[in-house]
């Protein structure tokens, strides 16, 4: 039979090395920030610029395929993820490193058909490290198979996670309360790279156990889904049900075993839908 979804993914691959470049020569000279949310939720010329670029190309080469990008959902764009083929992208995962020279910066694309994600790529620019993974097909790091950590004990575990860009009191709050509950089960520490997409790529190179975290986006974790499951990972809620991209929720680690020990000690919070207004 044929690779229905081959193309897409070689042009994924491309479309994120050329973004990379562009992402790489504006690290010195685009501090041209602008506030989103609230004034730790930033957007830069060369996030638009980028996204622009990985629309225009996909819509040339597969005209009848959907598109969710970060900035288009921020300009006005619906979020709804459909049956159709559909590009789910993240064109600078880590805006706030970029700005501050902070060197883990990710070009995200992950690609989803029926709502199932098949493949995923991310682009870690600064470090030169491309991720890549197909549904069936295995993970690899610049074409090195990846395999998540074989550890089972929780107390000899990293783990990862973000404090996000939601800086009401109670939020913070469950953050935190989350971060000691697992700080104390014990662990050896808690990592994290200002990056969704590369601690999820970080799962499934075996270098951290397991990354969770509350207040994320579907583009953030599209691409790193695929990568962590094909490199042998698990995906779940942060309530130990089943992941739902929609939720801007996650943990992503090397065992079941792994993730239901975090899972108990979350202390959840619940964010607006990333298709709250289109569902």
């Amino acid at each position: 039979m044929p690779d229905l979804w081959q193309d897409a993914m070689d042009h994924a691959v491309s479309l994120a090395r050329t973004a990379g470049t562009l992402v790489r020569e504006a690290v010195q000279n685009d501090m041209k920030v602008m506030l989103k949310s609230s004034s730790v939720d930033l957007v830069t010329k060369t996030d638009q610029k980028v996204e622009k670029l990985i629309l225009e190309s996909v819509k040339e080469k597969f005209p009848t395929h959907s598109f969710i990008g970060e900035e288009s959902v921020a300009a006005g764009e619906p979020c709804k993820l459909s049956d159709s083929p559909t590009w789910i992208v993240d064109p600078v995962d880590g805006t706030t490193n970029f700005v501050h020279g902070y060197p883990f910066v990710a070009v995200s694309i992950g690609f989803a058909v029926n709502k199932k994600l098949e493949f995923g790529v991310v682009y870690s620019c600064i470090e030169d490290k491309m991720y890549t993974a197909r549904r069936g097909k295995g993970a690899f790091c610049n074409g090195q198979p990846l395999q998540v950590s074989d550890q089972k004990e929780i107390n000899q575990s990293i783990i990862a996670t973000e404090f996000g860009s939601d800086r009401h009191v109670e939020v913070v709050d469950k953050i935190f309360s989350s971060m000691r509950n697992i700080l104390c089960l014990p662990v050896h520490g808690i990592r994290g790279v200002g990056s969704a997409a590369i601690n999820m790529c970080l799962v499934a190179s075996g270098c951290v156990e397991a990354y969770y975290e509350m207040g994320i986006h579907c583009w953030d974790i599209a691409a790193g889904v695929v990568i962590v499951e094909e490199a042998g990972g698990v995906l779940m809620d942060v309530d130990g049900g089943p992941l739902d991209l929609m939720s801007r929720r996650v943990i992503a680690a090397n065992n079941k075993m792994i993730a239901e020990r975090i899972s108990e000690q979350i202390d959840a919070c619940a964010p607006l839908r990333d298709d709250a207004s289109t569902a």
